[in-house]
């Protein structure tokens, strides 16, 4: 145990800047967890930092709005490297759900549709959603219907790959609508190599020509 730890802070690595150690540590009582997870119980500060200096541990609170406040016996490195790579791993998951944006003309031509596509299949294969927003520009807005069938299009150009998580809409001078990889995407990891007007497949099948 380190007698004279400090409050912990970013210059440690720690996993929160404000987490306090050993004699830092301020509540004069204490809910104590041993490192095998075993509860022992309310004890005093003192008490509490004697049992982890008899293990060659240390006392973090990790609790410490809660009445009385909880502290843990840890090896404190151990501890904080997991918690740390947990914290990581959460901030992954939460980045990999982030929704992409892709935006086109009403009269984009086939070969730049083509290529907008590849790059919302990459976002998919990466698993994010994307939303896709269709401009519409002067007299366009009279045509609403051609949006419309621009997202179908698209839509039926992926077909069970995709999952349309909020369907075509208008808002203002736009048109957009959301779509995700379906499960059955998600599940193969194979891709083909595509022509440059085409969508790359997300579950090995033959892609659609635009």
């Amino acid at each position: 145990m380190l007698p004279n730890q400090r409050l912990v802070n970013k210059g440690d690595n720690s996993i929160d800047k404000y987490t306090r150690l050993n004699h830092n540590i301020r509540a004069t009582s204490l809910r104590v967890i041993d490192e095998q997870g075993d509860q022992l119980g309310v004890m005093s500060r003192s008490e509490a930092l004697a049992a982890a200096e008899q293990r060659g541990l240390d006392l973090v609170e990790i609790s410490p709005n809660a009445n009385p406040p909880v502290a843990k016996i840890v090896d404190w490195g151990k501890y904080n490297y997991q918690k740390t790579k947990q914290a990581q791993k959460n901030k992954r998951s939460v980045k990999a759900s982030e929704i992409k944006q892709m935006r086109f003309g009403l009269k984009i031509s086939d070969h730049d549709l083509g290529v907008k596509l590849k790059k919302v299949t990459s976002f998919l294969e990466a698993g994010h959603k994307v939303k896709i927003t269709i401009r519409y520009r002067g007299r366009e807005l009279a045509h609403k219907e051609m949006g419309f069938k621009l997202a179908d299009k698209v839509i039926d150009i992926y077909g069970e790959t995709i999952a349309v998580e909020q369907k075509p809409q208008m808002a203002g001078k736009q048109l957009h609508f959301v779509i995700r990889a379906s499960s059955s995407a998600k599940q193969s990891n194979k891709k083909t190599t595509e022509a440059e007007t085409s969508i790359p497949s997300m579950n090995n099948t033959q892609s659609k020509e635009i």
